[in-house]
């Protein structure tokens, strides 16, 4: 690498190492990094002052656009556990995840990929409702997957009759299937409708039904909800399932034979033994129509 390529490549991550690096809690940039440098000698080496702000302030700029860039995009992602939690406990676990768990993908859809997994680990920001901030999770995070994720050609009617209980039934990467607790999915379709309201007059009665919409689902007593989101027609919809089916698709998912997956499905189920032929036809025959098999 020559000497000029070499000197450009060290300012861009000098220049990155001071955008990325988290703001102080009143949203301005640090003076010194949590790694001992100084910004404002950083600042000084790699950006020049004008007539109106020092080379610290024109940095400032950059690092404050960058994180409220971030932020944006979080509160647009998670809509559902921001009215679940309330607005300072939601930034506090936004600032909180974005500090331990950065950015690392060219694409901002990546941000919350992580955020399951850290809140299982730092359990202490999902609120006086856990359980149901956690489904909340879940399921915003498999509409963002089910959203963009890949969409394979469909299997034919021919290739779909002809598979046995020795196949194994691929589905669409963008099928996700969720064992939950609450009725979220009708909670974050009605916080959606609400955020849909820009007037500024209507804002606080939007907050308002929100907070009642929360405290409605987060009154009802735990019970088991299986869910599938998936997409058709470029819009993610989110359906019931029955326990069998939910069972079924896990199995097919899991990469089990079809005649395994039906069994593992079936196993404890209270579906009588002559009326589950029926069922299995018509599960197959929805998914079908639905394009959830692919080759």
């Amino acid at each position: 690498m020559s000497e000029p390529a070499s000197q450009l490549l060290d300012i861009q991550r000098r220049m990155a190492a001071a955008v990325m690096h988290p703001l102080t809690r009143g949203e301005t940039m640090p003076r010194r990094r949590r790694d001992g440098a100084s910004n404002l000698r950083e600042a000084d080496a790699i950006i020049r002052p004008n007539d109106r702000l020092t080379s610290f302030e024109r940095l400032e700029i950059y690092n404050r656009q960058y994180w409220y860039r971030l932020y944006t995009c979080f509160e647009e992602d998670f809509p559902g556990l921001q009215a679940i939690l309330g607005r300072a406990k939601f930034d506090a676990l936004m600032r909180a995840y974005l500090t331990d768990c950065p950015s690392e993908s060219f694409s901002l859809r990546n941000l919350g990929s992580r955020l399951e997994a850290w809140l299982d680990r730092h359990p202490e920001h999902l609120g006086p409702k856990p359980i149901l901030a956690s489904d909340m999770v879940r399921l915003e995070w498999a509409h963002i997957e089910a959203f963009d994720s890949e969409e394979r050609p469909r299997l034919s009617a021919e290739a779909l009759a002809a598979v046995d209980e020795n196949s194994s039934l691929r589905l669409q990467p963008y099928l996700r299937v969720l064992a939950l607790s609450y009725p979220v999915d009708d909670l974050l379709l009605q916080v959606r409708t609400e955020n849909g309201s820009s007037a500024s007059s209507t804002n606080n009665a939007s907050t308002s039904r929100k907070r009642r919409h929360v405290r409605h689902v987060a009154a009802l007593a735990p019970r088991p909800i299986h869910l599938a989101v998936h997409r058709h027609e470029n819009s993610v919809w989110y359906k019931p399932l029955s326990p069998e089916e939910f069972g079924l698709l896990s199995a097919l998912l899991a990469g089990k034979p079809l005649g395994d997956a039906i069994d593992l499905a079936l196993a404890n189920s209270p579906l009588p033994e002559d009326q589950r032929p029926a069922f299995l036809q018509e599960v197959f025959a929805t998914w079908a129509m639905l394009g959830w098999f692919t080759t």
